[in-house]
């Protein structure tokens, strides 16, 4: 399993990654008592504690600290229960959804997790409501019902073959009723859930202490009993930090450079780096509440002139691919929709979009991107994208940035003319490359309503449970993001993990959702 003499691990698709290693016995997991916890460094710090807040990866950390009735064990394409014991449609039109709890479940803090808590927090959630939220994952929900202290009842307003996804999304973490408010969120800067670990002390920005929560009944094998997770702003000290043996592990915002450089310590022996095919998708927003950003020739003159392959090659050094749709290569109803209908980059055809709409003179537009969430690289990308589109002639780019907890205010505020996001998905399916980003309310705070996407093919292939059967839905619903042109998709990366030659379980720690399940790793006690 561990070659000193590969120079990278290839993992062929994230959902299979656990069968590389299933039977494996060279090494044995032990404590990490002896040596102190695991450490983990990413550039992917927290925007928030409380749940009922996040729609981005603050989620990794929750994925590790809250529970979820249903969630995704190493090798689970779908989700398994977790808090829960069994879950179930009970009806054929995948609208009424049943939970039974696990017998005896409790916080960290002794409190009974019971039937109550469950509905508490899903209703919380929409009670407070927050504008680009995780409310929007649960537009198909109309009650939760509690029957008895262990069973729980969803009560879809429309079919949603979608819905145990969502439930096992860490947005839907279980909270103690009596330490949440029910109106409003938890400002102390505390955590009280039921997950595979407690939140022993946490500074915001610089790093979160887990240690092992005794009262968790769960999936989770924990092979180690802490971990200490420590944020960075950028790749290039998270990196340094792991050569010298001050993290154990690194995952999340590694440059390219430091990728294709660690690729030579892995060659050496004293690094692993395990690549995973990845989902994530990085793109661009047009705001339509700003002037030329509203101008579909606008946003379609942009699409003509980006160049993704010099993006790939040249920033991030073929470590993503680029990327001609919202739904990424991998999923069912992955199309090639803006190549199609553009082509090549051509500043010719960029400049006819833009004077058949009467525009002749050089459009200025401003760029948003965030400085403390995707890796460094992605001032880079934002320097090429500005140099590629002033280079046509056609555009005057302002750069701006902004570190992620204030950048994201500022998008939910609608500040921004243009700006940059990417999707680490809540689940590996279609729907979530389309849905989160269209209707009054979704994950950028800027309301695209579509009322073919939300009112006809969403609806309608959420009530197919065959996935393999919504694929022309799909793949209408993209060609109308290319039309519209207020999604402009750039690259879709791959899943690295590095990790110190003695730590192990680096090939089984990321879901199909590609969260980090910091109980995986563990120190190897022999050779």
């Amino acid at each position: 399993m561990f070659n000193r003499k590969r120079r990278l691990r290839q993992v062929a698709a994230i959902a299979s990654i656990s069968s590389l290693v299933t039977g494996c016995g060279v090494f044995s997991s032990g404590s990490s008592d002896d040596k102190g916890p695991i450490t983990v460094g990413t550039t992917s710090a927290p925007s928030t504690l409380d749940p009922a807040a996040s729609w981005d990866q603050s989620w990794e950390l929750f994925r590790n600290i809250y529970q979820t009735l249903l969630s995704y064990p190493s090798g689970a394409t779908s989700p398994q229960p977790d808090a829960a014991d069994n879950c179930r449609f009970t009806d054929s039109a995948s609208k009424t959804y049943r939970c039974e709890l696990r017998s005896g479940l409790k916080f960290a803090d002794g409190h009974t997790l019971d039937a109550r808590a469950v509905k508490y927090s899903i209703d919380r959630i929409r009670k407070i409501n927050l504008n680009g939220g995780p409310a929007g994952l649960l537009g198909s929900l109309d009650r939760v019902q509690v029957l008895g202290d262990r069973e729980v009842v969803f009560h879809l307003n429309k079919a949603d073959a979608t819905f145990p996804f969502v439930l096992a999304t860490p947005a839907m973490s279980i909270v103690d009723p009596d330490e949440y408010p029910a109106s409003s969120l938890r400002k102390d800067g505390k955590v009280y859930g039921s997950g595979p670990y407690t939140l022993a002390s946490y500074e915001e920005g610089k790093k979160a202490e887990l240690v092992r929560n005794d009262n968790y009944q769960g999936y989770a094998d924990r092979k180690n009993s802490a971990v200490t997770i420590r944020y960075y702003q950028e790749s290039a000290p998270m990196v340094a930090d792991l050569k010298k043996g001050a993290l154990d592990a690194a995952f999340r915002g590694m440059d390219a450079d430091d990728i294709v450089d660690l690729q030579k310590h892995d060659a050496d022996g004293n690094i692993q780096l395990v690549e995973g095919a990845g989902i994530e998708i990085n793109y661009l927003v047009f705001n339509p509440k700003h002037s030329w950003a509203s101008n579909v020739a606008v946003r379609k003159a942009v699409a003509q002139v980006v160049d993704r392959g010099a993006i790939a090659h040249k920033v991030y050094k073929d470590t993503v691919e680029p990327l001609y749709s919202m739904v990424p290569k991998g999923l069912t109803g992955h199309t090639t929709d803006f190549f199609d209908d553009f082509g090549n980059p051509s500043t010719a055809k960029a400049r006819k979009i833009l004077t058949d709409a009467g525009i002749k003179e050089r459009v200025p537009l401003t760029f948003w991107y965030t400085t403390d969430r995707y890796g460094s690289s992605t001032k880079l990308e934002f320097a090429e994208l500005k140099r590629q589109l002033e280079d046509s002639g056609l555009f005057t780019i302002t750069l701006k940035s902004r570190p992620w907890k204030t950048y994201v205010q500022g998008y939910q505020d609608g500040e921004y003319p243009v700006f940059g996001r990417g999707w680490f998905p809540d689940f590996p399916d279609p729907d979530n490359f389309i849905a989160p980003f269209v209707g009054n309310q979704n994950a950028l705070g800027t309301p695209y309503p579509e009322p073919e996407i939300t009112g006809t093919l969403l609806p309608r292939s959420r009530s197919e449970s065959d996935r393999a059967n919504v694929v022309s839905d799909f793949e209408r619903a993209q060609q109308i993001l290319v039309n519209d042109a207020r999604l402009l998709p750039l690259w879709q990366g791959k899943q690295f993990v590095a990790a110190s030659e003695d730590i192990s379980g680096a090939e089984q720690a990321l879901d199909p959702s590609t969260i980090m399940m910091m109980w995986q790793l563990y120190r190897k006690t022999s050779w």
